[in-house]
């Protein structure tokens, strides 16, 4: 089963964790980025550990192989479960990172970020693209070649990546609306059954149960919406 992550794009750790305690068996995995992690730091990763909480770390690293190699063995210490890395930053990074992972983190290679748009994504290669599908095809086989656990791509690309790098790789899909919702500051979005259709392994989804009226209904409408998914995939 496809398995929901909810983003705890939060100004504290207070907030977060209360968020956490009224989604309560709900929710079992959370993101903690760069926000909540820059001013909160560690301990707000070990406060959801100690809730038994798996803990998807998203730092989008992107620095020299030595840098990045570090990190790496500071978040297997904190003992999270995913860890994020831009595959921009190359192979020479990637490897470092990989080969550093010795605990239980899986690395995934941010491929390209779900609030570009193909323009933008030209202004930042310097170069006209084909399709934004082509740059993340490019940046996911160079993440599968350097032992890369898994991608994080938007789930309008989900699908040609599972049939690319196969079953074995994670497939982390963030921009994930259900239908009618707000898109946000999310360029390219999906709905849960889309992901789930598409082959994604994991749903990030902040705002849509973070600022909703009800979080915890909207999480387990969201887990409901998954769960029929996967049923009609099965059934189809």
């Amino acid at each position: 089963m496809a398995g929901v992550i909810v983003a705890l794009d939060h100004d504290s750790a207070s907030e977060a964790l209360a968020l956490v305690d009224r989604l309560g068996p709900s929710g079992t995995f959370y993101k903690v980025g760069l926000e909540l992690f820059t001013r909160s730091g560690p301990p707000v990763v070990e406060a959801l550990r100690q809730r038994a909480k798996r803990v998807f770390l998203d730092l989008k690293l992107h620095d020299i192989p030595n840098t990045v190699a570090g990190a790496v063995r500071a978040a297997d210490a904190l003992d999270v479960e995913l860890l994020t890395l831009h595959a921009s930053g190359g192979a020479s990074m990637m490897e470092a990172a990989r080969e550093a992972a010795t605990g239980g983190v899986r690395l995934l290679g941010v491929t390209v970020l779900t609030s570009l748009t193909a323009s933008e994504v030209e202004g930042v290669w310097g170069r006209e693209i084909n399709s934004i599908r082509d740059e993340v095809a490019r940046l996911a086989q160079l993440a599968h070649d350097c032992g890369i656990d898994g991608v994080v791509a938007s789930a309008l690309e989900a699908g040609w990546i599972r049939r690319a790098l196969g079953p074995e790789r994670l497939i982390v899909a963030p921009g994930i609306r259900p239908a009618g919702a707000d898109q946000g500051d999310q360029a390219r979005v999906a709905t849960p059954a889309s992901a789930v259709e598409a082959g994604a392994d994991y749903l990030v989804v902040g705002r849509p149960i973070t600022q909703a009226a009800d979080p915890t209904l909207a999480l387990e409408r969201l887990l409901a919406e998954v769960v029929q998914a996967e049923e009609s995939d099965r059934t189809s």
